[in-house]
């Protein structure tokens, strides 16, 4: 009897809803042969991560044995599926492979850090087999809000398994392959061992509806508009930007396409072939001869980032174009949960400005790229799968999931990052649980979410810094008084005199009390002097602040 096993095990993206990156093994515990599917980012926010660029699955479990690893495998090109490739690619080695749209955004991103291009190669769809190690992986064509999303139908000895990646079920997606039930149909006869599915949206009751539906209403906004219309969504969702850009072609308008990441999606897909009937675009220079009742822009920034357009438009100006009163904005997106704050101040700045706001909550602008609640219900009635295993969402989204699977007497797993499943048997059992976590790109070094560096950052924006100076002579004994420098403290105490003074007074009393056992041990004068500045901030102030010790001996 063989002792072979195939596993599961998710090192992001489970358990949260970004940072995808999933790991398929097959062979003998301990020595499988392993695929990867998916390398994605998360991003960061300035409650939890100040500073931070972007978010990364910590792969150190990979990377131990990326001598086992035979290939990695990208669905789709949004940036939670390959956002990773550039920043982790050197540490795994493996060739990737992808189908041409999103090869092409991988080869960029592999550019930027200077790595060769040609590891990425370029797959055509089902039926066509790539052979990696016991793995035969091909590329089913799959409905998203990006051209040529797929998911993997991944064979192996112990059976098949079908990786749906990010999906919806839409026949009239205006930009990349339908849904095509058949087909889906056709790949699930010979038997599903496991369906590795989407669940974002499990929680939403009603079927979702197709990219098509928008155009009319998109249309009429557009047409209804008196001056400048303004739309942002996301740059990777190159049909809702040909939707849009469709209908301001229709109402008689310029289309000016503002953000890179936009203009180098439409530009990519254009070149792939991905992309046809685009109307001709203008420059931002050209745009700002254009009358302002005959021009749209379509810009990026739909979730409040700070540099993108959006958030520089509701600040003032971007490319020398500005948004006056009378003028549309649409936000033809989803705000992502954690988002909202932003996103609310550029509607309030944009209000202030007397432009009109228009958001979807009426349902009429965006559609998710999602499966809904029932369409992941048809999933696994079309596929029906011997075992489901809930991938892309909360802990709350996988366990509704599960639940789902559970409800139509499937066998439902609940795996959360870190979780590895053997899924050889009749019965899914856990095989072991991985440390997983985080890795944070910090301008232009990977650090440790656990390093200690961010939570520092965040301990001085929320208590504010104090850097002491002492000088002590060649007797141990402080030459003149200690100094401070002051950041993000109030200027003025309780006893209506400046901190700075209160501090310095306080520091200098300390040392005169201070004993030379305190006096030549630089650990415990810093911390004599620690101690005394948070305790007199604390007493004029209210605050804790952090506190750095700077001791100069002359020698």
């Amino acid at each position: 009897m063989s002792t072979d096993r195939l596993i599961y095990l998710p090192l992001g993206g489970a358990g949260e809803i970004g940072m995808n990156t999933y790991v398929y093994g097959y062979g003998k515990p301990g020595e499988e042969r392993l695929i990867l599917v998916d390398l994605g980012v998360a991003f960061p926010d300035m409650d939890t991560t100040p500073g931070v660029d972007l978010i990364m699955a910590d792969i150190t479990w990979l990377k131990d044995r990326r001598d086992r690893l035979e290939a990695i495998f990208i669905t789709h090109a949004h940036e939670d599926h390959v956002g990773g490739v550039g920043h982790l690619y050197e540490s795994l080695g493996a060739p990737v492979y992808a189908r041409p749209f999103t090869a092409a955004i991988a080869r960029h991103k592999l550019a930027e850090y200077g790595l060769p291009e040609n590891v990425v190669r370029t797959c055509s769809p089902f039926p066509e087999t790539v052979q990696a190690g016991p793995f035969e992986v091909s590329f089913l064509p799959m409905s998203h809000s990006i051209p040529e999303s797929s998911a993997l139908v991944i064979d192996t000895p112990a059976g098949r398994v079908l990786h749906t990646g990010d999906f919806k079920l839409d026949s009239t997606p205006l930009v990349g392959e339908p849904f095509d039930p058949d087909l889906w149909a056709e790949v699930s006869k010979p038997g599903v061992k496991a369906l590795i599915c989407d669940s974002t949206n499990v929680f939403s009751p009603n079927p979702g509806r197709s990219e098509a539906t928008l155009g009319p209403d998109i249309e009429k906004l557009i047409s209804a508009a008196p001056a400048l219309v303004v739309a942002t969504t996301f740059a990777s969702n190159v049909a809702r930007v040909k939707t849009l850009a469709q209908a301001a072609d229709r109402a008689g308008r310029s289309v000016c396409l503002l953000g890179r990441a936009m203009r180098r999606m439409i530009e990519t897909a254009l070149t792939t072939g991905v992309l046809t009937d685009f109307p001709t675009v203008v420059s931002a220079e050209e745009a700002l001869n254009i009358p302002r009742e005959n021009l749209m822009l379509i810009v990026t920034g739909s979730q409040g980032e700070r540099r993108a357009a959006t958030a520089q438009l509701s600040r003032g100006k971007y490319l020398g174009l500005t948004l006056k009163e009378g003028d549309t904005f649409l936000f033809s997106s989803k705000t992502i949960p954690g988002n909202e704050k932003d996103v609310f101040r550029i509607m309030n700045a944009f209000s202030e400005m007397g432009v009109e706001v228009v958001d979807d909550s009426g349902g009429l602008y965006h559609v998710s790229g999602h499966a809904n609640r029932p369409d992941l219900e048809r999933m696994h009635q079309i596929t029906n799968p011997q075992i489901v295993v809930p991938m892309h969402g909360e802990h709350r989204h996988l366990r509704a999931h599960t639940k789902l699977a559970e409800e139509n007497g499937r066998l439902g797993v609940l795996a959360v990052n870190g979780t590895m499943i053997d899924l050889t048997g009749n019965q899914p059992t856990v095989a072991e649980y991985i440390e997983t976590g985080r890795t944070y790109l910090d301008g232009s070094v990977q650090i440790g979410a656990l390093d200690g560096i961010v939570r520092d950052r965040i301990r001085m924006a929320l208590n504010g810094h104090v850097t002491v100076t002492v000088i002590l002579d060649e007797a141990d004994e402080p030459l003149g008084d200690p100094w401070c420098d002051v950041m993000g403290l109030a200027e003025m105490g309780r006893n209506n005199a400046p901190l700075v003074d209160v501090l310095e007074e306080d520091l200098s009393q300390a040392l005169g009390r201070a004993g030379d056992k305190t006096l030549t041990d630089d650990d415990k004068l810093t911390e004599l002097l620690r101690r005394t500045v948070r305790q007199s901030a604390q007493s004029e102030i209210g605050k804790k602040p952090e506190v750095t010790i700077v001791i100069s001996r002359l020698s």
